[in-house]
């Protein structure tokens, strides 16, 4: 049988690890992940792993920071004035939240720091600068 080529619908099962070997996403107990390889829906890495293989075959594969979320960027931290926070908000430690972007889009932010004068946002992704590694079984294949 054929394995896995760019177009390709594929559904796999994963266990995702930071290098210290914290599990921070599987698909156990859930649906395997379905995605178009090569249409963008994955980071790099993953899409990639997928080339060539055949259904239930497994494999292990390490994705390094560039294949995965990119390096962290500083120019992603916002530092807001305490002024300009709604009162209603009640900022944490590590809350979500969603602001609006420049584009006009939403950006996903994390407080990262509080204090009487300020609250720093962080909008890179949470695995920005990490380097990742995947148990990946290839469930289906379809054209």
């Amino acid at each position: 049988m054929a394995g896995v080529k760019k177009g390709d619908k594929v559904k796999v099962r994963y266990v995702g690890k930071l290098q210290d070997g914290t599990v921070f996403d599987s698909s156990e107990g859930k649906e395997p992940l379905a995605f178009k390889v090569g249409s963008g829906d994955v980071i790099d890495g993953f899409d990639e792993a997928m080339l060539g293989m055949a259904v239930g075959e497994t494999k292990e594969v390490h994705i390094p920071i560039a294949k995965a979320y990119g390096e962290r960027n500083e120019e992603m931290m916002m530092d807001v004035p305490v002024e300009q926070i709604p009162d209603d908000l009640g900022p944490e430690l590590g809350m979500r939240l969603e602001v609006g972007a420049p584009d006009g889009g939403v950006l996903r932010v994390v407080v990262v720091e509080l204090d009487e004068k300020h609250m720093l946002l962080d909008a890179n992704p949470p695995l920005a600068g990490k380097d990742l590694d995947f148990s990946l079984e290839l469930v289906e294949i379809s054209a």
